[in-house]
Formats: structure tokens, C-alpha cells, sequence
């Protein structure tokens, strides 16, 4: 009996070794920021961004991500609705290049190697580190020496996947995400002509669609044509 036992464990642990499906593509859209800044509209992109995406399907539900992106941002006071940034007339721009790894939870049962299971809307959350310039110091009145600082953040967000061929498929997505730093925007106490006295840290969202190829063993939940 144990010996069976041992022999089914051990099939299991096989066929999931053997079994996942790889997706690997682009992700196109736009960006846009959240601070001290500007508009304070949570989707309302004005910059075009880009990543390059991996995922790792671990079963029809739930698949490991990964994604290298660059995120520049912008705001301007003079688009702002809040008269007191309107009359402050300050803007910025910035690039953030991220790396973040997630999980992704899927609503519908996906499989690309299916006939039916082939959409599904989905939510994910993840970790991520990244690089943007930060002021350093005041070199003139007006003008900022920048230097490169390292900060991390919580992406997560919602979208749509489909299949729209045998190994390509799409997806529609938001990501939000909570940045642990509050100068994404140049402002800060350190500065006296940047300290709006903004106490919150800043946010920036990721909205587009992608293109993805799926390779890799069939896994053995497909349902084999």
C-alpha cells in the first residue's frame, strides 16, 4: 500500500514538473501619477510605457508573473482642477524602470491548449523594486541637481486575458501602484522651494493591453485536441 502510494505521489509531482505552460510577450500603454502634483484622476494616462512580460501557469487558476518595466510620468499643476496647484504652476517629469514579480489569480478556469477555457477576467498582486531620480540638492533657483534612488512597491490590479490563436493570446490590464516614497514628483521637505507639505506617498497606475506566446508541454489538465 505504501509502496502505491509513493507511486501516485511521485506521478503527481512528475506531471507537474513536466506539465506548466510558459507565456512570454509585450505590454503596451499608458501611465500616469498620483502625488502632490497635478490632476489627482487615479486612470488618466499621458505617457506611453512598456514592459516585457513572463508568466509561469502553475494550474488553470493561479500563475506566477514577472515583468521588467519602464513607466515614465508627468504631471503639470496648470491640468489641475485644485486651485492652489492651478496658482503653485509647478510640473515635473520623471522614469521609473521597475521589476516586479506577482501571482495571478484567474476568475475562470484558462488553458490555452483548451477549446472552451479560453477567457477569463483575473486579479493579481505582486512586489517590486525600482529606480527613478529624485532632487538632490538646489542648484539655482529653479533647478535641481537629480540623483537616482531605489525605492519598491505593491502593484496590483485587474484585467481580461483571451486566446486569440493556438499559442497567442491577450490581455487587458490596470496595475496600481503604491510607491513607499514621496518623491516620485521632485518634492520634498529636504528643499525648502519643494516642500509642498505633502504627507501621503505617491502613486502611479499602468494601463494597456498585451500580446503574449504561450510554449511548453501541454499541461495535463488540457483538454487535448
Amino acid at each position: 500500500m505504501k509502496k502505491q502510494l509513493l507511486a501516485i505521489v511521485f506521478v503527481c509531482i512528475t506531471s507537474i514538473s513536466w506539465s506548466q505552460i510558459n507565456e512570454i510577450g509585450v505590454f503596451i500603454g499608458g501611465s500616469n501619477y498620483i502625488g502632490d502634483v497635478g490632476k489627482t484622476n487615479y486612470i488618466s494616462p499621458n505617457k506611453i510605457a512598456g514592459s516585457l512580460l513572463y508568466k509561469y501557469n502553475l494550474n488553470p487558476r493561479i500563475a506566477l508573473r514577472g515583468t521588467l518595466s519602464y513607466i515614465p510620468i508627468a504631471a503639470d499643476d496648470a491640468k489641475s482642477s485644485n486651485a492652489i496647484r492651478v496658482n503653485r504652476n509647478f510640473n515635473f517629469t520623471n522614469s521609473i524602470k521597475e521589476l516586479a514579480i506577482g501571482i495571478e489569480y484567474n476568475f475562470f478556469e484558462y488553458d490555452m491548449t483548451s477549446i472552451d477555457k479560453i477567457y477569463t477576467p483575473y486579479i493579481f498582486i505582486g512586489v517590486a523594486g525600482f529606480s527613478y531620480d529624485g532632487a538632490d540638492s538646489e542648484i539655482i533657483t529653479g533647478q535641481y541637481n537629480l540623483k537616482t534612488k531605489i525605492s519598491y512597491t505593491i502593484p496590483f490590479g485587474i484585467g481580461f486575458k483571451g486566446k486569440l490563436g493556438d499559442n497567442i493570446g491577450f490581455s487587458i490590464e490596470t496595475k496600481v501602484n503604491y510607491a513607499f516614497t514621496d518623491d516620485l514628483d521632485y518634492t520634498t521637505r529636504s528643499i525648502s522651494s519643494l516642500n509642498f507639505g505633502g504627507n501621503s506617498n505617491d502613486w502611479y497606475m499602468f494601463t494597456g493591453v498585451s500580446l503574449v506566446y504561450a510554449f511548453g508541454r501541454p499541461s495535463c489538465y488540457a483538454e487535448l485536441r
